[in-house]
């Protein structure tokens, strides 16, 4: 039975309380070195903390020459705390981590209110130790701010559907809207599954529900789309240009670049998406996807054994009510687990492996009711059974997983597998005295978290820089462009200051307008300039609306954060958008406003999937027109001396 609020046994609270330390330990620890981190983000943070306009757009920088390809909610987060406590690695990244924190106390909210606390505090472990959530909660990307915007929401659909509570119903919607403004459509991902579970089982007529469910639509619709009317109706003279977009609009960012377009792999712009038959340069597709080398290890851990419990919790409530609140519950995080699943499974756009951290709420909420349930059902065959696979195919799994990392705590992996198996024999016992059940219980939380918890450790004790990153240790036969070995995130130590040290995210893209030097960056990594550019970029720099212009967000992003002055990323973050064309940099330059091209950096010269070729043109007018001179190892062009 559900245990009601107020009601908790004495250890409850106390084991909560250790819960959440130790996650905002886990999250918090040496959070500084991962310096920037992800630098494309980190820039338009130091943009939005010192311009008001920047901000409210999302613009790379600060004089808001183009967005990221990202509407802005998690970048607003990061900004103010930047605002108030100055910008720096810790003042970034700190709100992320008490995201993650805050993340998991709603999912042990959420799970107790329907089952017990000992499923509520079991699901929060889960989503803590689930490696992608501990890479992401100490991160700038906006999957933090997602994952928790959408667990709020399902919490608030827990509430809702209890009492059919018109009120808890809006939140949700306003939630749901809000992670919209987030990370676009992906936040939709959640909403199918929540409109049926109420829809269904809420104790309400159904005349009442369905306006009910119109109410949050709504709700949804308002929380988000003022942002995005606001800006499609701005006149693009007062707005910067909508990174990501073909034609400068934020309806085309949302509806094709970062919405259909993941799924199709029809993306303008982009640097590749799905091939022919199933792969591509996002990996292959298909049912096993999220198991593969690369992405196994990010959240796999369980899904086996949610799968299982979920269906296992159906059963365990075949004779309960329509209005049952377990069962309303298990459908709301069952329908995330299995749409999102299968979405990132055959979606053949860009894909990366960090994108596995919003399956981890559902993962845990998941095995923890569904355990709560079979367990209360324990006397019957079927039952024990079920709780047994569980257990079993949790270690075997584990056992595969740590196998991919050969030199990785190596005694761990038989470990595991044989804590698995006898606590599976132990569960299939008809009857268990108190002292055995303890143990079993135990043996069982030890094979199910033992092997994420390393990985998670591991995560949380290992900087991150780039765009692309991936939690965990080396893992044999992972590569392409979340892999290791492939042109992606970096791993490495975060230098002084918040920044990392010269040479980590060196270039990987093809560059544009001149040699790439030392310190460039390129598609996929910021730059490290050295401290003679940088002192260049600030020499007179108030006599400038941009210090600089690169091709590229990532490489304009690290001259950004060095300098503190705005540096313009000529065609956004692929270099492939007609931002600005060179006729309107030609312009600009005449009017003063610009001092340097800096040569190198990320792809552009229009190679992308269709996306335009301004920026090759840029390139090679600059590089035609004025004098090229090396500055800290890159070529630098002056652009007021022409």
């Amino acid at each position: 039975m559900p245990t009601p609020p107020g009601k908790d046994l004495s250890w409850v609270r106390p084991a909560l309380v250790g819960l959440l330390a130790l996650t905002a330990v886990l999250y918090l620890w040496g959070l500084g070195a991962s310096g920037w981190a992800n630098s494309f983000y980190a820039a338009a943070v130091q943009a939005g903390s010192v311009s008001w306009k920047a901000f409210f757009f999302g613009s790379s920088d600060a004089a808001s020459s183009i967005t990221v390809d990202k509407t802005p909610a998690s970048l607003w987060v990061m900004a103010l705390s930047a605002r108030v406590f100055g910008m720096s690695s810790w003042s970034m990244l700190v709100p992320q981590a008490l995201m993650g924190v805050a993340s998991v106390g709603l999912l042990y909210e959420a799970v107790r209110r329907v089952t017990t606390p000992a499923a509520g505090l079991f699901a929060g472990a889960v989503l803590a130790l689930t490696p992608v959530a501990v890479l992401m909660f100490r991160f700038n990307n906006p999957d933090a701010l997602l994952v928790l915007l959408l667990m709020g929401a399902a919490y608030a659909m827990t509430r809702a559907v209890e009492k059919a509570e018109t009120r808890w119903l809006l939140l949700a919607g306003t939630l749901i809207g809000f992670g919209f403004l987030t990370k676009m459509l992906q936040a939709l991902l959640v909403v199918p599954g929540f409109a049926l579970a109420y829809l269904v089982l809420a104790p309400t007529p159904v005349r009442r529900r369905i306006v009910q469910l119109l109410g949050a639509g709504l709700a949804l619709l308002v929380s988000c789309g003022w942002w995005i009317a606001t800006v499609e109706l701005m006149p693009a003279s007062a707005r910067p240009y909508i990174g990501g977009s073909q034609h400068n609009s934020i309806l085309e960012l949302v509806i094709g670049y970062n919405g259909l377009g993941r799924l199709s792999g029809n993306e303008t712009g982009s640097v590749g998406g799905g091939g022919g038959g199933g792969t591509g340069m996002w990996g292959e597709t298909g049912i096993l996807r999220l198991f593969d080398a690369e992405m196994g290890g990010q959240a796999s851990w369980l899904v086996p054994a949610a799968l299982l419990l979920l269906v296992g919790g159906l059963v365990a409530l075949r004779r309960a009510a329509r209005t049952d609140v377990a069962r309303a519950a298990l459908l709301l995080w069952g329908s995330w687990l299995v749409v999102t699943f299968l979405t990132f499974s055959f979606m053949r756009g860009i894909f990366h492996a960090y994108y596995n951290v919003a399956l981890a709420p559902a993962i845990g909420a998941t095995v923890g009711i569904g355990a709560a349930l079979v367990w209360r059902e324990r006397a019957a065959l079927w039952a024990r059974c079920v709780l047994a696979a569980a257990v079993l195919v949790s270690a075997w799994w584990a056992w595969v997983l740590l196998g991919r990392s050969a030199d990785f705590v190596p005694w761990l992996r038989p470990v595991v597998l044989v804590v698995g198996v006898v606590a599976a024999v132990a569960l299939l016992a008809p009857q268990l005295g108190a002292r055995v059940t303890a143990a079993a219980v135990t043996l069982s939380l030890v094979a199910a978290l033992a092997g994420p918890a390393a990985y998670a450790v591991e995560t949380a004790a290992t900087p991150h820089t780039g765009s692309i990153v991936t939690a965990g240790p080396t893992v044999a036969g992972s590569g392409g462009p979340g892999g290791r070995g492939g042109f992606g995130g970096q791993r490495g130590p975060g230098g002084p200051g918040g920044q990392p040290p010269a040479g980590v995210g060196g270039g990987t893209g093809a560059p544009t307008g001149g040699p790439t030097g030392g310190g460039a960056g390129g598609l996929l990594n910021g730059s490290t300039p050295t401290a003679e550019l940088t002192a260049l970029l600030q020499t007179n720099a108030d006599d400038y609306t941009w210090v600089a212009a690169a091709v590229g967000s990532n490489t304009a992003s690290g001259y950004q954060l060095a300098s503190g002055d705005p540096v313009m990323a000529i065609g956004g973050f692929n270099g492939s958008d007609p931002s600005p064309t060179l006729a309107e940099l030609e312009a600009l330059v005449a009017a003063g406003t610009i001092h340097y091209f800096i040569g190198g950096g990320g792809m552009g010269m229009g190679s992308q999937r269709g996306g335009s070729n301004a920026s090759g043109e840029i390139a090679s007018w600059v590089s035609s027109t004025y004098t090229a001179t090396t500055v800290g190892g890159v070529t630098v062009y002056d652009l007021s001396a022409r």
